[in-house]
């Protein structure tokens, strides 16, 4: 087969790679956990995606802060990697292709919108909600990362104004409120009898029982995220929100509060059509939003 793109995806848990076609389809992949100093795993896993296959191009995704003029990451979970040369590390490797850097939450915005829930829409931001909440904006069609590549980081939207301590510096910030490991620490506090080793699918759980405490902990997770989807909409002019990632596979747990939050908090004329989806593509997404960057 020909014109296949290597798609990257590094993450602060796992790196995935993938042989994307033409339509966006992903012909063959491989992941796996990142390690303390994910270099060697990198090169490994494209050795074995890509095998003796003439690749068109490289297309990656990666955690963030980015920096795409320069072309260097420093994934926060990844202490290793600061200011690491990722772009040019990995065109050696293909010195006769294009190779493009993206931020992961603008791939995972890209790959929805190609091939998943964001079909139809030029105007749109995706969101991840899992152990944090990532985003990726795209805006009449295309990728829009900004000035850096870090522009879509919805997550860090404030959304309480004396909020918790936040990762990023700040406080209150989305990721405080709708993050999973956050999630579950609120509802502990709250009273939440949990396993010793909870995380968001056992809160999840205790929720669908009719647990007050875990019903509360995602009624806050919703209503943040409602928050930062009106906020991004008022400033971009957005007319749908995809969102995905482990917390979202809670479903109307987390929806039924977004969507209601935003009839609360989006009341602009221009927004009235302003939608909420969810992610269709899974952990694909990244990988055929990388791949798209390239085509």
């Amino acid at each position: 087969m020909t014109d296949l793109v290597l798609a990257l995806d590094f993450g602060g848990t796992k790196i995935a790679a993938a042989l994307v076609d033409p339509t966006g389809a992903v012909v063959r992949s491989s992941r796996v956990p990142t390690p303390e100093d994910p270099w060697d795993a990198v090169v490994a896993l494209i050795s074995e995606v890509v095998g003796d296959t003439r690749v068109t191009g490289v297309g990656i995704g990666s955690a963030g802060p980015v920096d795409t003029v320069r072309g260097t990451v420093s994934p926060i979970n990844v202490p290793a990697w600061q200011d690491f040369p990722l772009r040019s590390s990995v065109a050696s490797l293909f010195p006769d292709v294009p190779v493009e850097l993206a931020g992961d939450g603008v791939c995972m915005a890209l790959g929805e919108h190609r091939r998943g829930a964001g079909r139809g829409s030029d105007f749109m931001v995706g969101l991840v909600v899992s152990t944090g909440v990532g985003g990726g904006l795209v805006l009449n069609g295309r990728p829009f990362g900004g000035r850096t590549g870090n522009a879509g980081h919805i997550g860090h939207i404030v959304v309480e104004a004396d909020g918790a301590p936040c990762t990023c510096g700040g406080r209150g910030c989305a990721e405080t409120v709708a993050g999973g490991p956050r999630m579950v620490a609120w509802a502990r506090r709250a009273g939440w009898q949990a396993p010793e080793r909870a995380d968001a699918a056992h809160l999840a759980a205790a929720a669908l029982a009719g647990e007050e405490v875990a019903l509360a902990a995602f009624d806050r997770a919703g209503a943040a995220v409602g928050m930062a989807i009106a906020g991004a909409a008022a400033l971009c002019d957005l007319d749908l929100a995809v969102i995905g990632g482990g917390v979202a596979q809670a479903g109307e747990l987390l929806f039924e509060p977004v969507r209601r939050t935003l009839k609360a908090h989006a009341g602009l004329s221009y927004l009235a059509d302003l939608e909420v989806r969810p992610a269709q593509l899974g952990g694909e997404a990244g990988l055929v939003g990388a791949a798209a960057l390239v085509r």
